[in-house]
């Protein structure tokens, strides 16, 4: 029997006209052409072109992989990077610059030299590094609170909660109209990159990439396949790849960042191992509720975190409910970047409240905050950080340092997602947010990182900058 063609991967899906997802740029020497070859094959090469460069001056901005705070700074942005910072009074750490860049008289000549550079005042205003969402599904946007009651299942499981009826029963403009809202509420609250889990096929990853059209924030696109098995083809663990289905997984990759697996208990083992050998980012749920832990307990004999490393994860999601052994079990695997916990969802979905200080102090991973469902949980890594902060200092009952918190927010999941974003640094992307110190809420500001984790709001924020450009508000 012949077996069925591979779909190609010029088809396209449903939503025409998409946009391109964000991949960080990488220079090689491979790519590098010499100007005879340039010129046999393109014509003259073009004039040099002049950097874009903006200068924003005498700002208390957080600073480095420790978000150290400084008081006084000027930073240099060129082509959408943080190019050079100049500190004020500040003598603290110096692995934002090349240690010559410090304290040096000549440098304000220097950051105009060859350059024509735009010049912001940026006193009163705190920068601090783009929010990064590392977890979401805003594909169910239409759905916001359409079910509080019933248990997770009963709302969002990919085959028999109410979500996937909803999404079958809106067209695909108005997903498209609802994930363009949740994308523009994202950047007014500080977040300049997220991650998402999309569901749906190819043709749920062009309805994202139609809703980002326009929209100046980072995604990264976790694509996942129309297809979950059966519970008896997981306790016989059947393979579901057929050539078909191998062609569709290779389109489907072709078009998004990485893959978005829903969990262990709609795959086989034979079906993750399967997935663990495709080359772009792999992230999958896990350990979430106490019936999903229960559950691959009876269908297999085995934890569903143990079954979940069988896809070799660059990222595991909530561990809320994760045991101790599941813990040492992903403290052993060399695959694993970080773990993304969401409090907040957890908590509107009665799951519980994720331990966040002792799953990262039993693995040793890196963590990151994200907000989950938009359909149970507004997408605003403002209310994310306050709430984390504060039911970790309620568990443990003692202080937890908010800056910590922040990083996990920014730093840790730009570490995670293995971007340049995340630190304001010589060299890293040039997103940032821009909050104002006297506001309010803030004002008088003992502690910026505790201001910024658990007081800033929507209202505390100035402006917010994607690669060098103002994507919300305006800096002066």
């Amino acid at each position: 029997m012949t077996a069925p063609p591979r779909p190609s991967c010029s088809t396209r899906g449903r939503i025409s006209g998409t946009a391109p997802v964000y991949r960080p740029a990488i220079a090689t020497s491979l790519h590098q052409q010499s100007t005879a070859t340039h010129v046999a094959t393109h014509g003259p090469a073009p004039a040099p072109r002049t950097p874009q460069s903006l200068l924003l001056k005498n700002a208390s901005a957080l600073l480095g992989p420790e978000l150290e705070y400084a008081p006084s700074v000027d930073i240099l942005v060129v082509d959408g990077v943080f190019k050079e910072i100049r500190m004020g009074a500040y003598t603290g750490a110096t692995d934002y610059n090349d240690a010559a860049d410090y304290n040096d008289g000549a440098v304000a000549t220097r950051l105009h030299h060859d350059i024509s550079c735009g010049v912001m005042d940026c006193e009163g205003l705190l920068i601090i590094p783009g929010l990064i969402n590392a977890h979401t599904h805003i594909g169910d946007s239409v759905g916001k609170d359409a079910s509080l009651k019933g248990s997770v299942d009963d709302k969002i499981h990919p085959v028999m909660g109410l979500k996937p009826r909803i999404l079958a029963r809106t067209p695909p403009a108005g997903l498209v109209g609802f994930m363009r809202y949740s994308c523009i509420s994202m950047l007014r609250r500080g977040t300049t990159t997220f991650v998402d889990f999309r569901e749906g096929g190819r043709d749920g990853i062009g309805m994202i990439k139609e809703a980002l059209q326009d929209v100046p924030i980072r995604s990264v696109i976790l694509g996942r396949m129309n297809h979950y098995q059966t519970a008896d083809e997981i306790r016989s663990n059947t393979s579901p790849f057929t050539p078909a289905m191998e062609g569709e997984l290779e389109c489907l990759l072709h078009e998004c960042d990485g893959i978005g697996i829903s969990g262990a208990n709609e795959n086989s083992d034979d079906a993750l191992c399967h997935y663990s050998g495709t080359g772009k980012l792999r992230a999958i749920h896990s350990s979430e509720t106490p019936e999903s832990v229960s559950r691959s307990l009876e269908m297999t004999g085995k934890s569903e975190t143990v079954r979940a490393l069988a896809l070799k994860p660059h990222i595991l999601v909530h561990m809320t409910h994760a045991s101790t052994e599941d813990l040492r079990a992903v403290a052993g695997s060399s695959e694993i970047r970080g773990i993304v916990v969401c409090p907040r969802a957890n908590s509107a979905l009665a799951e519980g409240i994720p331990d966040i200080i002792t799953i990262g102090k039993q693995t040793g991973c890196v963590l990151a905050l994200g907000t989950d469902n938009v359909m149970v949980n507004p997408p605003d890594m403002l209310r994310e950080m306050d709430y984390a902060w504060k039911t970790m200092t309620a568990m443990h009952k003692t202080p937890v340092d908010p800056t910590e918190v922040l990083k996990m927010a920014t730093v840790n999941a730009g570490r995670m997602l293995g971007m340049p974003v995340g630190v304001i640094g010589k060299g890293m992307l040039a997103d940032c947010v821009m909050i104002e110190k006297h506001s309010l809420d803030l004002e008088p500001m003992h502690n910026p990182h505790a201001a910024v984790v658990h007081r800033t709001t929507e209202s505390s924020i100035r402006a917010v900058m994607v690669g060098g450009r103002t994507a919300h508000g305006k800096i002066i």
